[in-house]
């Protein structure tokens, strides 16, 4: 079953001479509980399709199918409602909000969604990311890789259907690296979550299921390294 399809997605930016084509007709799906990485250098294209992918973005033609629901026929409202609960979204830079705890950051996205904690939720994703005795730290209480795994468990809080990770081990040294890309990966393997990854390391690249290499704002190569 495609738990994500994208169908003739483009995206300009500016009018006339000045336009800009980030995405030019790009289509592909992604099967529920595949672990993709997006490659491609600097200016392909590839973080504006994560963006519409997540629902960031609108896209200037195309359409995004998320388990089925078109999100660009989702007004604004909608919108927002479905990317709080379906799709979970892991930054670079973490995106923390400086004066929340981590357990308030962690569960903020159910809070906005006027949604209750499961409490049992909550504390299985916490052991699991090592956070257990650091609920009451600020972010700046916290190491760089603590941070990012504050960011992943508030991206998986909500249950999404798919999680989108931009560059998320761009800003962390290969030991920290390592320990986020193998909690991305038992997720994904032990709960069957569908994982999206944008990144320029080969060797994050070569861990997934398949490589989508995006080239001037289309798709250069899409290859299955593990069948």
């Amino acid at each position: 079953m495609n738990i994500v399809e994208v169908k003739n997605l483009s995206k300009v930016y500016g009018k006339g001479e000045t336009a800009v084509k980030a995405l030019d007709d790009v289509s592909f799906s992604v099967k529920k509980g595949e672990f993709v990485c997006i490659i491609g250098p600097s200016g392909s294209g590839k973080s504006t399709l994560l963006h519409m992918l997540g629902g960031v973005d609108r896209p200037t033609s195309g359409k995004v199918l998320i388990d089925q629901t078109d999100i660009y026929n989702l007004n604004e409202t909608q919108l927002a409602i479905f990317r709080r609960r379906q799709i979970g979204l892991i930054y670079q830079f973490y995106n923390l909000i400086p004066i929340l705890t981590v357990e308030e950051n962690m569960t903020l996205p159910m809070l906005l969604d006027e949604q209750k904690v499961d409490p049992s939720h909550l504390k299985r994703i916490v052991d699991i990311l090592g956070l257990t005795n650091r609920l009451s730290h600020l972010p700046n209480q916290l190491s760089g890789g603590q941070q990012q795994r504050v960011s992943i468990g508030r991206a998986l809080i909500s249950n999404p259907a798919i999680i989108l990770a931009d560059e998320p081990t761009g800003n962390l040294d290969s030991k920290n690296s390592e320990e986020i890309m193998e909690l991305l990966k038992m997720f994904n393997k032990t709960y069957n979550q569908t994982l999206i990854v944008i990144t320029h390391d080969e060797r994050i690249a070569l861990q997934a299921d398949r490589i989508i290499s995006i080239e001037d704002g289309k798709v250069a190569k899409d290859e299955v390294t593990r069948p």
